[in-house]
């Protein structure tokens, strides 16, 4: 029977705002523990029912005498892996290469730790046999199969305490037999032992696998950077983390459950997270311990909206990787920004503690990090407020969230108050403005239809009237950065005490409108002088520039004698698409290229623009009042740092690789994501970019895949918890809840185990967005229940809670 889980208010709206705590961090863990049983079921159910069927027989003997071992293994960060991999596309079932067969590694694993006599097959590749959590046996040969046998002493079976080492385990192919060492931590002859980081400090302890031998993670070799290298630097950084942020160290040390080295890149250092792998974090070599530290913190923040996105639904399904994200330099889906936004708020509580615990050059790097990332999250916030469909929690998700941000930036600078803090922030200011203008250019289209409507109406000196609306194209294959020009550009941004002047930036544009790091320089210039149309130049930059160019290149030619006319000016363009009032010269000629003063003869009209700050500038309709603003003209996005294929190992959340902190123009620490942080205050007279959600959407419209198991999600009042032991029978039931007013809440059906203690938690169910971050719709049924199975038992499974 499956009980329903609660998630309390109090608990919704501590991870809302960023954190959660410890108890928070252990009913999403029990929630994703559930959804992997439930996810066996189903692979128990399916085509790979065979391959999985012996494997999860040992599962089952394992839980009766160890329960805790059982549960280790579901909580690893291979299990989950694993069920994705073997519910996706398996197209080899039939033919014996079953992804469902790499389950019978876990439970090696899992009778290794009850120290349970077992027998079980296990797939060899490329003559390598791993064993998460274990080691990898290595020289085999090409054999596709080796049975393992793990032999226990008589009375050790399910003792507490019992030490790994009191198991034998062999393996047996048809080249001969191999022995592991007693002791499976140390290296023996074939045999590379996972090893297990320790640290402790303050009464908190993080242990942590270097996880190289894992089937569904990366293998990887970490000669270059070994286990006692990472030993070393986890212990400065969990010191770090214990002293200064000891409530979110209590959450790593409850949440966190492998490390998976990962290629370094060129440059930085690159980090991901798997939706599948709760706690478990991917990263190269971070060289130093402030920067494991913070990457620890980004990504975990990716796991907890992982799993609270189990349980409920933020946002309706539907639209492609579309939306703008300035911590990265590609184009994200609603769910991809949503987890970016929330890994940046690690990032923010870092920087916050460090920008005013150091001193001198340090603290200048700090300060400047902060400014940038919360510039990150208040435009991220401000996009998801515009874009995203919301639904009524996810409105109240992001409403938390915000409201931590403003917190956190109660002087206004986001780096400390006075001139400092406000040169800094237009500084950060300058370089989101023209990063954004360098993004558009890179992936919004203008329509040519569109585009020469509006020249027509240019030469003829009428209002633009209504903006074409934008087409973002999606990313495929690799994706870079915006290219060493425009970095070398936002990293004098620091030092510099105001932007180019936005005339000479406009020339230099005219001279070279092909050019992408002339029009970063306009916007971020038109933004800094608050001109009428720099939103359009930061917004819509592709347009200006298509309509320049097409303007300038159907200029009729000059009568014998006659200087040549002057190409469109960019800024009065720019203007005149923001503002139909303004720039229009009435004699049916067009605004006069070279009246800039034009611009500035109305800034109230631009001010007062309904397109002014709505985030919704091109999207082919004005705003409709009451919507939420979008950035002030300054408030743009920090660099994007230089990221790896769009496709990260594992399915991760988010992925990416962080510049170096001698670059000032980027930020360090993972990128999921780099998906992530706040944007800096306005400087003086401009509009506060602090985005005001917008008002809750109700429906839930969603459409979810069939054959997905059901899950009910109750926030507010506590309900109890049923065993998850009768899942192997099939036997199941789901309990009804839906979506009601705050403190009502939603319940979920979800499995739990025997032992395991019930206090109010989440339940969670299998993937139930159709993307990450997307959930299970509240109240309602995402695919396929439990109970739909039932005419398929596993009497001899037995799903550990």
């Amino acid at each position: 029977m499956i009980g329903p889980y609660v998630l309390p208010d109090d608990v919704f709206d501590a991870l809302a705002a960023g954190a959660g705590g410890r108890p928070a961090v252990l009913l999403l863990l029990r929630a994703r523990r559930s959804r992997n049983l439930l996810l066996l079921r189903r692979a128990l159910d399916g085509p790979c029912g065979r391959a999985v069927e012996p494997a999860a027989d040992l599962l089952a003997g394992v839980e009766r005498v160890d329960p805790e071992a059982a549960r280790s293994v579901i909580d690893g960060p291979a299990f989950g892996t694993w069920a994705a991999r073997t519910l996706g596309d398996c197209p080899a079932h039939h033919r014996g290469g079953c992804a469902g067969r790499d389950l019978a590694a876990l439970a090696v694993l899992a009778a290794v730790r009850a120290a349970r006599p077992a027998r079980v097959t296990v797939p060899v590749r490329e003559g390598r046999l791993r064993l998460p959590g274990l080691g990898t046996v290595t020289g085999l040969g090409e054999v596709p199969e080796a049975l393992v046998v793990v032999e226990a002493p008589a009375g050790a079976e399910g003792a507490p305490g019992t030490p790994a080492g009191s198991c034998r385990v062999r393996v047996l192919t048809a080249a001969g037999e191999r022995v592991l060492p007693r002791d499976p931590s140390r290296p023996g002859h074939g045999w590379q032992p996972v090893a297990v980081l320790d640290a402790r400090h303050r009464g908190l302890t993080l242990r942590l696998p270097l996880e190289t031998a894992t089937p569904e993670l990366p293998a990887l070799e970490t000669a270059s950077a070994g286990p006692a290298a990472w030993q070393d630097l986890l212990r400065q950084a969990w010191e770090l983390l214990v002293d200064n942020h000891p409530r979110r160290a209590e959450e790593l040390a409850a949440g966190l459950n492998g490390i998976v080295p990962l290629p370094a890149p060129a440059r930085g250092v690159a980090s991901a997270t798997s939706r599948h792998a709760f706690g478990t974090v991917l990263t190269s070599w971070p060289a130093d311990p402030e920067r494991l530290a913070l990457t620890l913190l980004h990504e975990f923040q990716h796991s907890k909206l992982s799993a609270l996105t189990d349980l409920v639904t933020l946002y309706e399904s539907g639209g492609g990787p579309r939306l703008y994200a300035p911590w990265r330099p590609d184009p994200r889906p609603p769910g991809g920004l949503l987890q970016g936004i929330y890994a940046h708020l690690g990032d923010l509580a870092f920087w916050q503690e460090r920008s005013g615990s150091r001193h001198g050059p340090a603290q200048a790097d700090a300060a400047w990090r902060l400014a940038q990332t919360r510039a990150h999250v208040e435009r991220g916030l401000t996009e998801a407020a515009s874009h995203v469909r919301l639904t009524a929690l996810g409105t109240r998700f992001l409403e938390r969230l915000a409201r931590t941000v403003r917190d956190g930036d109660r002087d206004g600078t986001g780096a400390g108050g006075g001139s400092g803090g406000e040169r800094l922030a237009r500084a950060v200011a300058r370089v989101q403005a023209g990063d954004e203008a360098v993004w558009r250019l890179r992936w919004a289209a203008a329509d040519d239809t569109g585009t020469e409507r509006l020249a027509a109406l240019w030469r003829a000196g009428r209002p633009a009237g209504p903006l074409p609306a934008e087409d973002v194209r999606a990313a495929t294959g690799a994706v870079v950065g915006p290219g060493p020009e425009f970095g070398r550009w936002a990293a004098r941004q620091r030092g510099a005490e105001r932007a180019r002047p936005a005339r000479e930036a406009a020339d230099a544009v005219l001279a070279e409108p092909h050019r992408a790091q002339g029009w970063a320089e306009l916007a971020a210039a038109a933004g800094e002088e608050d001109r009428p149309g720099a939103d359009v130049l930061r917004a819509r930059t592709e347009l200006v520039r298509d309509l320049c160019v097409r303007l300038t290149a159907r200029q009729p030619a000059p009568p014998p004698g006659a200087a040549p006319p002057r190409p469109p000016d960019p800024l009065a363009l720019a203007a005149w698409l923001a503002d139909t009032a303004v720039g229009t010269d009435r004699s049916g000629v067009g605004p006069a290229a070279d009246e800039e003063g034009a611009a500035d003869r109305a800034p109230q009209a631009r001010r007062a623009h309904p397109t002014r700050g709505s985030g919704r500038v091109g999207r082919g309709q004005p705003a409709e009042a009451g919507r939420a603003p979008g950035p002030a003209s300054g408030d743009g996005l920090a660099v994007p740092v230089e990221s790896g294929s769009g496709e990260a190992p594992v399915d991760p959340v988010e992925s990416g690789s962080r510049e170096a902190p001698v670059d000032p123009a980027r930020s360090p620490g993972p990128d999921p994501a780099a998906d992530e942080a706040p944007g800096a205050s306005a400087p003086p007279g401009q509009a506060d970019p602090r985005p005001v959600l917008a008002p809750a959407r109700t429906e839930h419209g969603a459409h979810r895949g069939a054959g997905r198991p059901s899950v009910d999600v109750q926030v507010g009042a506590p309900a109890p918890v049923e065993g998850v032991r009768r899942v192997q029978q099939g036997v199941v039931q789901g309990a009804q809840g839906g979506l009601g007013p705050a403190g009502r809440g939603q319940r979920s059906g979800v499995a739990e185990g025997p032992g395991a203690p019930a206090p109010p938690g989440p339940g969670g169910g299998p993937d139930a967005g159709d993307e990450p971050g997307g959930g299970g719709a509240p109240g309602q049924k995402t695919g396929v229940s439990m109970s739909q199975n039932a005419r398929s038992p596993l009497a001899k499974t037995s799903a550990t809670g």
